[in-house]
């Protein structure tokens, strides 16, 4: 088994590593930190293109829908065809 007195100065290093030893700043790691007044505005880039995104999104889901419509409303034609003289469908 482990001593007290050998726990309580692991303890002690431990607080003293905590008191002195400050986390570092990432900026400070970082180099020279540029405005926000002079950066591209990354998040509005990032929006209009997904705004654009969405928007042939829409467009293909739409065009996917009108032919799958169509392709559903030829193949009923053709069911009921089959089953019916063609000159009583029109």
């Amino acid at each position: 088994m482990v001593s007290s007195g050998y726990l309580q100065a692991v303890m002690l290093l431990l607080a003293v590593q905590l008191l002195c030893f400050r986390p570092s700043d990432a900026e400070q790691e970082a180099g020279t930190v540029i405005p926000a007044e002079s950066r591209p505005c990354v998040d509005c880039h990032a929006f209009e293109f997904m705004q654009r995104a969405l928007q042939d999104l829409k467009k293909t889901a739409f065009n996917l829908d009108a032919r799958t419509e169509t392709l559903v409303l030829r193949a009923e034609r053709r069911a009921l065809c089959d089953c019916m003289p063609t000159n009583t469908l029109r």
